[in-house]
């Protein structure tokens, strides 16, 4: 598991930049001017019939230790940039 989040106080929501048809999938954290962090997550599916959506959820699910089904694209099901929010 990546230490990419802060378990004392994990986010309810994620802001993340997806990259398709990477090499590896992985999580990259980066902050913002503003000071929200912004999760680049590269995964190797292409976008046909959801399946980049689908790794992205397994992917930070696994990194995460939640279960694929307490995260939600709440934004950007489309587009790469997507917003994510994670129930408890």
């Amino acid at each position: 598991m990546l230490d990419l989040f802060d378990y004392n106080d994990p986010p309810d929501t994620l802001y993340v930049k997806v990259t398709l048809k990477a090499k590896a999938e992985r999580i990259k954290k980066e902050m913002r001017e503003d000071g929200t962090a912004l999760y680049k997550i590269y995964v190797t599916a292409a976008p046909e019939d959801g399946k980049a959506n689908e790794a992205v959820i397994k992917l930070l699910a696994k990194n995460l230790g939640v279960a694929k089904s307490s995260l939600t694209i709440i934004r950007g099901h489309t587009s790469r940039d997507k917003v994510i929010k994670i129930e408890r």
